[in-house]
């Protein structure tokens, strides 16, 4: 069932304050949210996998010869959208901005044999709409603190001395260090005593093309006495997520409507569940989506800054295109 904005935000305070188990998806533009109770039997087209759920079993092990091509858009088309964030940049509207791209796919695989054959830390499946396997905590609460785990920063793990390279890029240090600030902020809206408990991280994750790594912080904060009457309005307080935004939050939001063209819809929204007394949540990366005429598309990107390179954010957009099996 599709809930608009403040409908949802109602149901998911009543489902709290009543500990109802839930589960739901926010798209980027808050539009179209999706809302299921878990006491009950979900939907034989919706399917998800977290660390603490109890549907987290183990992937299946692959067992057919698949193909999986990408198409990706091309560099030119690339490079006036770089040009033009990099334009905004340099006006001063924005110092970090998260620019995506989708990219067509071939594959004989369906979107329910990769959402089983997949590892990840979280992995969504609404039939016909989308697959999602998510490496990107967004939000926890547990025992009355919120903690977020924003992403910045991705590397082959075969390149020499990865691991090193990542975390003493000037570039992607400046941009972690804005991304962190600026969720730490969020967080300041919802809680108090706010503050960074690990600072870039590296996380390896296996793809198959190759293990990439991944670098996150962990920033937690303390919620204020019945939070669970507030689930609602704590969540969509922090939305958009800024790990897939930038900064600052809202002018930013509106250049990337205006250099993307379309809108994200799932792909950047969140996905939750609530247990009725612990919550997880996820930003929806590593996204691939069904469009009308039955096509896939895989929908990825990256953080600019006024010290990025052209052709490494080219080919990291194009990197972050893979299925996690191995």
């Amino acid at each position: 069932m599709l809930y608009n904005f403040r409908h949802a935000i109602e149901t998911m305070n009543q489902w709290g304050s009543q500990r109802i188990p839930f589960l739901f998806f926010i798209d980027f533009e808050m539009k179209a949210i999706q809302l299921y109770r878990t006491d009950i039997a979900l939907p034989s087209h919706v399917a998800f996998a977290f660390p603490t759920s109890a549907q987290n079993t183990s992937p299946k092990k692959v067992n057919k010869k698949y193909h999986f091509r990408k198409y990706p858009v091309s560099f030119i088309q690339y490079q006036q959208a770089f040009a033009e964030s990099g334009k905004q940049i340099r006006a001063g509207n924005t110092f970090l901005l998260n620019l995506t791209f989708p990219t067509m796919l071939e594959t004989n695989l369906t979107i329910r044999e990769i959402y089983e054959y997949s590892w990840a830390k979280y992995k969504i499946l609404v039939e016909g709409e989308f697959v999602c396997f998510s490496p990107e905590t967004f939000v926890t609460i547990r025992d009355g603190y919120i903690a977020s785990y924003p992403m910045k920063g991705t590397i082959k793990a075969s390149v020499p001395e990865a691991a090193e390279k990542i975390l003493n890029n000037s570039k992607e240090t400046a941009e972690h260090h804005t991304i962190v600030d600026l969720i730490r902020n969020d967080l300041s809206m919802v809680a108090t005593d706010v503050t960074v408990k690990r600072f870039r991280y590296v996380d390896r994750i296996a793809t198959s093309e190759g293990d990439i790594l991944q670098v996150s912080s962990e920033i937690i904060g303390k919620l204020p006495e019945n939070y669970n009457n507030n689930l609602g309005n704590i969540i969509f307080t922090l939305l958009p997520a800024g790990s897939v935004t930038g900064a600052p939050k809202h002018k930013t939001i509106e250049i990337i409507r205006s250099i993307e063209k379309t809108e994200r819809g799932y792909y950047t929204g969140i996905c939750g569940h609530f247990d009725g007394q612990n919550l997880d949540s996820a930003v929806m990366i590593r996204f691939i989506e069904v469009q009308d005429d039955e096509t896939l598309w895989f929908r990825s990107g990256g953080g600019i800054t006024c010290n990025s390179d052209l052709e490494s954010e080219y080919h990291e957009l194009i990197d972050k295109v893979y299925v996690p099996f191995v």
